[in-house]
């Protein structure tokens, strides 16, 4: 990593680091971004990486050692899952370039990418070094200017990612300016520091608690040099010690400004910063009539209740909306808002929100459904049922069978049954997941093994890599279909 003054090269365990974890702590400019990527540079032939980069800073790798950068920007919240399980799959290193998102979107960006690397199945679960720059931004300790949901599930994919992420190969190093503003329970997983110059009391003092020093030698973090870390932990030393970090192959494209020469400007200044500026010609304002007399409130009254009684009068009855032509409505509602390729990806709650406010667009009132009649029906829509079959008996059976079930599995159960029910083929893994909510094949068999250990369905080979899926004492069985794909 660099060296230790005065007592030679400074070196760094690699394969402790990916069992135990690493935090690195400093102010804006302490060296914080130069010590990752110093240890990108010196770690990007023996392990896999990937980089969450909120700025673009690490983009440069690319070009030096091959990595893959996504810009984030381009793509859906579903393709960063996907893209987070296939570069498990492909063992690419990558760097997921999230500047031009806002911070709402970094962080759902972020926390699918990651889900899609912790997801993946047990046969890829190869060592990846996952570095996460501004950690703060993703792992927030308090509630900021982002939604409740986004900043629910990017702590955690990073909650995951430091305490559950060891056992599926992944070693996450998260930087932040400031340990304060960082979540306690991701910071608190690593086993590994670095922390550089911080100036505030109360980061100074986080810092020396996690380096076990006392409180009065906490301001000795105060007169650290740039690119000079107190380093402690298994994969860099059993004592504090100081390291300077050496130097890297690759910059970063937003390096900080520099000192130039300051050369005044030829023209006169003061006919550069105080030019006239131009004037719109602006349309002359129409002149308004005056106004009418006002009459009198009471007469006004009078007057609007008379004609309203006369309007009610004169009007037909309106002829009462059935329950069934109400849910027709309401399904119809739902259907066209899983059209959207995104929907598929959203949580229940999130849906249920959208889905009142269409209700009260079309007039059915501000409280169309409830929570629980709402999962049933967005189960029912997912399924992707006809109006035909919706009505035959076969289905009431399937909509009795996942009644019983977990909310989140019956629109996957009922996906099943009407594939068996029109002897359709069966379903991919691909499609299962989708119906789900995610793009994780790996989950999906895990759904199907769920269903086959409560006896609900049987899955039993076809041959040439297909699959046929039958209901147990219900009769319904699928065509022969292709797993994969």
């Amino acid at each position: 990593m660099g060296e230790v003054p005065g007592g030679g090269p400074a070196r760094m365990d690699l394969g402790e680091l990916l069992a135990t974890r690493l935090l690195v702590q400093g102010n804006s400019g302490s060296g914080k971004s130069h010590l990752l990527r110093r240890l990108l540079e010196q770690s990007a032939r023996m392990v896999q990486q990937a980089i969450i980069d909120p700025e673009g800073d690490f983009v440069s790798l690319a070009d030096r050692f091959g990595h893959l950068v996504i810009e984030a920007a381009d793509h859906s919240e579903m393709a960063m899952h996907a893209a987070g399980e296939r570069m498990r799959e492909h063992r690419a290193s990558v760097v997921l370039n999230l500047e031009g998102l806002d911070a709402d979107q970094q962080m759902r960006w972020a926390a699918a990418f990651l889900g899609g690397m912790f997801e993946v199945p047990r046969t890829f679960w190869y060592p990846v070094l996952v570095v996460v720059d501004e950690a703060q931004l993703f792992a927030p300790a308090a509630a900021g200017d982002v939604s409740d949901e986004a900043r629910r599930v990017s702590l955690g994919a990073m909650t995951n990612l430091m305490c559950r992420g060891r056992k599926r190969g992944l070693a996450g190093v998260i930087a932040t300016q400031r340990l304060a503003k960082l979540a306690k329970n991701v910071a608190a997983e690593a086993s590994n520091f670095l922390m550089g110059r911080t100036f505030l009391d109360i980061d100074m003092a986080r810092a020396a608690d996690l380096l076990g020093m006392e409180r009065r030698q906490a301001e000795s973090f105060r007169d650290l040099d740039r690119g000079t870390f107190l380093a402690l932990g298994p994969a860099l030393c059993r004592r504090p010690s100081i390291v300077r970090i050496g130097a890297v192959e690759t910059q970063s494209r937003s390096a900080g400004p520099v000192l130039a020469p300051f050369e005044p400007p030829s023209a006169p200044v003061h006919e550069l910063i105080l030019a006239p500026v131009p004037v719109m010609d602006l349309p002359a304002r129409a002149r308004r009539a005056p106004p009418a007399p006002v009459p009198d409130l009471l007469s006004q009254l009078a007057a609007h209740g008379q004609a309203q009684a006369e309007q009610e009068a004169e009007a037909a009855p309106p002829t009462p909306e059935t329950d069934a032509e109400r849910e027709s409505r309401m399904t119809a509602i739902l259907r066209d808002m899983l059209e959207d390729d995104e929907a598929a990806f959203r949580s229940a709650p999130v849906l249920y929100q959208d889905f009142l406010v269409r209700c009260r667009i079309a007039g059915l009132g501000r409280n169309a459904l409830d929570m629980r009649r709402f999962n049933r029906l967005l189960a029912v829509a997912r399924s992707g049922v006809s109006e035909d079959i919706s009505v035959s008996e076969d289905w009431r059976q399937a909509e009795s069978m996942a009644a019983d079930l977990p909310e989140d599995l019956q629109g996957v159960f009922l996906f099943l049954a009407r594939a068996a029910i029109e002897h359709h083929a069966c379903p991919s893994d691909t499609e299962i997941a989708r119906v789900y909510g995610t793009v994780s094949t790996g989950r999906a068999r895990r759904l199907l093994g769920w269903l086959e250990d409560r006896n609900l369905i049987v899955l039993r080979p076809a041959g040439a890599g297909r699959r046929v899926l039958a209901f147990i004492g219900a009769g319904w069985e699928t065509l022969p279909g292709i797993a994969e794909g």
